[in-house]
């Protein structure tokens, strides 16, 4: 599979932004669909008519022949069934928003906010006289 890695400052490394696959087996498309089936962001996908479909996609259903996926495009609300047949590239465009939202990092942000709520309790309770 030809993966290719723009080097945009967007891109972050451990997360398929900015790549573009163009797989050349249907076990490598199969693979591409899943990463952006778990991607976070915005997708394009480009068919082989030459047409760019670029959106969220939230479905997919791997049937050999009959294997295809849902986008829901950035500018329509109706969502587009594409079969995997018809599937040039899948480009990974969008901003990846779970990059760097770790449940370690979420950890860490949330002890940060209990440490300041602490001190905060403790700075109004010495000014009352408490402590």
């Amino acid at each position: 599979m030809t993966d290719t890695k723009n080097h945009s400052p967007g891109g972050v490394a451990g997360s398929p932004e900015g790549r573009v696959f163009q797989p050349a087996s249907f076990a490598e498309l199969a693979e591409a669909v899943e990463l952006a089936f778990d991607y976070r962001g915005d997708v394009t996908v480009s068919l082989k008519s030459g047409e760019s479909l670029s959106g969220y996609l939230f479905n997919r259903q791997v049937n050999g022949s009959d294997s295809s996926l849902e986008v829901f495009p950035s500018d329509s609300s109706q969502a587009r069934h594409i079969r995997y047949d018809q599937i040039a590239a899948i480009s990974f465009t969008g901003e990846d928003t779970a990059t760097g939202k770790s449940w370690e990092t979420w950890i860490a942000k949330k002890d940060l906010e209990r440490r300041a709520e602490v001190e905060r309790v403790a700075a109004d309770a010495q000014a009352r006289g408490i402590l």
